[in-house]
C-alpha cells in the first residue's frame, strides 16, 4: 500500500508562537491581507501570557535598578524582599547579562529606554481595546487602574523618577496617604501605607481568556492555526520551512515570537541576542468572605501583586532570574503569600501547586522589534520582558505594518535588533 503523501501549505507568512505577543501579530497580519499561520506546540496563551497579572500598564517609563555594587547587588537578589532573586545555579552563567543590565539600568541609557517605551505604553490600552472589541474579549476589560504600594517612606521615594516621567509625558497619576489608599481599596487591612493610582491603566479578569479570544478570532477571521516545534524551522530557498502535525508549511516570512524559547532558533540559524529568562509564579486564592479587591495591587518593596480574576484572587510573584530549565523556585509563593498575607486576606489555595512562566529580557530592557539583520524574510517579536501583555498587541501591529511594508505608527528605530550587532 502506498504511503499517503504529507500535506504541502503554503502562507504568506508563519508567525512562531501563539502567546499575546505572536497572536496579536498574526491577527493584524491577517487583517492586512496576508494569508496567515500561526504556529506553537501548546494551545495559544498557556504560557508565559496566562500568568500575568493582568496590567495594561499606561505607565513605566523606568527599568528595573540594579545596585552597582557587588554586594548591595548580591543583597538585592538574595535578601528578604524578594522583589527581585536569583536561582543560585544561575549566577554565574548570568553575571556578564547582569553587568550590562545594571549598566544599561541608569544614567542616560535609562533615559533612553524611557523615551522609546513611551510611544508604546501610549498605545497600548487604545490597541488592547481595538482587538477586544473585534474578538469578544472586551467582557475581560476593565477600568480603574491599579494601585501600587508603599509600606515605607523609603520605597515610596523610589517612585518618584518613575512619578517624574510620567509628568513629562502626561500620565495621570493620584498620591495617596493611608486614608487614600483605604478609600480606593477598603478590603486591604493594614494600615500606614502610601500609595500610587494610575488610573489610566486598564487590567483584564483573566489574561489566558483575552489571548485565547484573539486566537479565535484570527481564525474566524481566515488564520490558521498549526502545531509544530518552531525549533525545527529552516531555510529554504525563498523562505521558511517547518515540519507540523498536519503537513509541511512553508512562507517567505517568519515571525520568531517565541519568548523563553527564541534563542534556541536563534542558535540553530546562527544569530545570538543577550536574552536572559525572567521566571514568576503564580497561585489563585479564594478570598476571605467580605473582603475583595477592585483592581491589582502591587507591592513596591516585595514585588508581588494581588489581582481579582475570573479564578480568585491571583498572587503574582516579583522576578526571577534563572537559566529557563532551572528547577523552579518552591518557596517562591510561599513567601509571596506569607507577605501578601499582611495586606489582604488569602483564603483556601484554589490549585495544589505553583505555576511557572517564563519571559525574556534583553540588557536594555526593550523588545526587538523588526528584521532580522542576517536572515532574509525572518522578522522578530521578542524579549518583552514583563511588559509582553500590555505591549503584545501594540507591538504586533507595528510589526505587521512593517512586514507588509507600511511605515509603522511608531519609529522602530530604538527596538531595531541592529543596536545589538557592531
Amino acid at each position: 500500500m502506498a504511503k499517503k503523501a504529507r500535506q504541502y501549505h503554503s502562507f504568506d507568512v508563519m508567525v512562531l508562537g501563539a502567546g499575546i505577543a505572536g497572536v496579536s501579530t498574526a491577527l493584524h497580519l491577517r487583517r492586512l491581507g496576508l494569508d496567515t499561520a500561526l504556529v506553537d506546540r501548546t494551545h495559544p496563551g498557556e504560557e508565559a501570557s496566562s500568568g500575568h497579572a493582568g496590567i495594561i500598564q499606561r505607565n513605566g517609563f523606568v527599568p528595573h535598578v540594579l545596585p552597582a555594587g557587588l554586594a548591595q547587588l548580591l543583597g538585592l537578589l538574595f535578601g528578604p524582599s524578594r522583589a527581585v532573586t536569583c536561582h543560585p545555579g544561575s549566577l554565574l552563567r548570568l553575571a556578564p547579562w547582569l553587568s550590562r543590565y545594571r549598566k544599561s539600568s541608569n544614567g542616560a541609557d535609562a533615559d533612553a529606554y524611557s523615551r522609546t517605551i513611551a510611544p508604546l505604553r501610549s498605545l497600548a490600552v487604545e490597541e488592547h481595546l481595538e482587538l477586544a472589541g473585534t474578538t469578544n474579549a472586551d467582557r475581560f476589560y476593565r477600568r480603574g487602574g491599579w494601585l501600587q504600594l508603599a509600606r515605607t517612606d523609603e520605597a515610596y521615594r523610589k517612585t518618584e523618577v518613575e512619578r517624574y516621567y510620567a509628568r513629562v509625558f502626561g500620565v495621570a497619576y493620584e498620591e495617596l496617604a493611608e486614608d487614600g489608599v483605604s478609600a480606593l481599596e477598603p478590603g486591604l487591612k493594614r494600615s500606614n501605607l502610601k500609595g500610587l493610582h494610575w488610573p489610566e491603566s486598564w487590567s483584564v479578569s483573566n489574561p489566558g481568556g483575552v489571548v485565547d479570544a484573539f486566537w479565535r478570532g484570527f481564525v474566524q477571521e481566515g488564520g490558521s492555526y498549526l502545531r509544530a516545534d518552531a525549533r525545527k524551522l529552516q531555510r529554504q530557498r525563498g523562505g521558511w520551512l517547518l515540519e507540523s502535525e498536519r503537513g509541511t508549511v512553508f512562507a517567505p516570512h517568519a515571525v520568531l515570537a517565541l519568548g523563553a524559547w527564541s534563542q534556541e532558533v536563534l542558535n540553530g540559524l546562527g544569530e545570538t541576542y543577550p536574552l536572559a529568562v525572567l521566571r514568576g509564579y503564580h497561585m489563585h486564592f479564594r478570598a476571605v468572605s467580605g473582603a475583595s479587591l477592585s483592581r491589582p495591587v502591587v507591592d513596591i518593596e516585595n514585588g508581588f501583586a494581588l489581582a481579582p480574576t475570573d479564578r480568585g484572587i491571583r498572587l503574582t510573584t516579583g522576578i526571577e532570574l534563572a537559566v529557563r530549565d532551572a528547577p523552579p523556585n518552591a518557596i517562591a509563593v510561599r513567601h509571596a503569600k506569607k507577605r501578601a498575607e499582611e495586606l489582604f486576606p488569602l483564603g483556601k489555595a484554589l490549585q495544589e501547586t505553583p505555576l511557572m512562566g517564563c519571559r525574556t529580557c534583553l540588557p536594555d530592557s526593550l523588545p526587538v522589534i523588526g528584521a532580522s539583520p542576517v536572515s532574509p524574510g525572518l522578522w522578530f517579536n521578542f524579549g518583552h520582558a514583563h511588559d509582553g501583555f500590555t505591549l503584545g498587541p501594540v507591538c504586533g501591529r507595528l510589526l505587521a505594518e512593517a512586514i507588509v511594508g507600511k511605515t509603522p505608527a511608531v519609529d522602530l528605530t530604538g527596538l531595531s535588533p541592529l543596536r545589538f550587532w557592531e
